[in-house]
């Protein structure tokens, strides 16, 4: 609201500096810290003269900084203390620590607010772990950003290639596992991709794994699953991937019930590539460890030869329950 005169100011409780009487003198300059102030209005203060609380305006009045009393003073007065309570309509600032959850209406604190305050996740009272990956959900819970799929791995392929890319910490926070291949290009002509699976702590290459894949080229040729090198991988296409610029290898493969130790583990590919002569294949097909039921931790991505060259990007998402 506008104001007529003076606008009131947010004050504090503020004990004015000693003053010393002067034989015969009315006015005094009133000071806290050595630094002029100027209360609101004569009934803004607590004055007290001689051990007697004065009342304002009838015996004293105040202009700016200065306090007059109704009559001079003599020596041997006393000005006891002066308070100054500042704009009584307004708490001013509160003591730290002092704001309660009662103090604040409902519904009152909107998300700019908190903002402007600098309020930090800590002062929240919300249940769930706070921090720079989780949100306030509208039930005082913190939750992962991303919904049920949350974002476990990524892997952009470096300037000097890459010769394998492991990902672990596969876990049973997740029931389903997904990983994204984009643009995969291999530095040999010609080469498949294969996957090792983490079990017990140690990658599987011997004769564990169990799997069908069905391809269908470009000319619509439809082909049948080839024999893994002696069991002791998965491969995920039958034909090479090229390494010719424009040459790739893209798609996803989905791990289900990871931590699971009754079933045999499960992978699902789903792969488009580009092989030499710029002859491009589809295929599906399915990879399985055979040796044991145990909880998979982790997978190895691996070319039958040489590197994954520069550029490609690799994505895992987790599938919470």
């Amino acid at each position: 609201m506008a104001y007529i005169g003076k606008t009131p100011t947010i004050g504090n409780f503020q004990v004015c500096d000693a003053i010393s009487v002067v034989n015969n003198q009315a006015a005094y300059t009133m000071q806290v810290g050595g630094v002029n102030v100027s209360p609101e209005t004569a009934n803004h203060m607590i004055v007290s003269l001689n051990g007697v609380i004065q009342a304002p305006i009838s015996s004293y009045t105040v202009s700016g900084s200065t306090i007059t009393f109704a009559s001079n003073l003599v020596t041997g007065d006393s000005i006891d203390f002066i308070q100054i309570l500042g704009d009584v309509l307004n708490i001013g600032t509160p003591s730290d620590g002092t704001v309660s959850t009662a103090k604040i209406v409902d519904a009152n604190v909107t998300t700019a607010k908190i903002a402007d305050a600098n309020i930090s996740l800590a002062k929240l009272s919300a249940t769930g772990t706070k921090n720079s990956t989780t949100f306030l959900r509208g039930d005082n819970t913190f939750a992962e950003a991303g919904g049920v799929w949350v974002r476990t791995h990524y892997t952009q392929i470096g300037t000097d290639g890459a010769t394998q890319i492991d990902f672990t910490g596969l876990s049973s926070s997740y029931e389903v596992y997904k990983f994204y291949f984009v643009n995969i290009r291999p530095e040999t002509d010609d080469v498949y991709m294969k996957f090792f699976m983490n079990v017990g702590g140690s990658f599987q290459t011997g004769n564990s794994y169990g799997y069908a894949i069905r391809l269908v080229d470009s000319d619509q040729t439809l082909g049948s699953a080839a024999a893994p090198e002696d069991n002791a991988f998965a491969r995920v296409q039958v034909n090479g991937t090229g390494n010719a610029t424009g040459e790739t290898l893209n798609g996803e493969i989905t791990i289900f019930d990871p931590s699971g130790t009754t079933n045999f583990n499960v992978i699902t590919t789903n792969f488009n590539s580009i092989n030499t002569g710029g002859k491009s294949s589809s295929n599906v097909g399915v990879i399985s460890n055979m040796s044991s039921a145990a909880a998979l931790t982790g997978i190895r991505i691996k070319f039958s030869s040489g590197k994954m060259l520069a550029g490609g990007l690799i994505i895992g998402y987790g599938l919470k329950a």
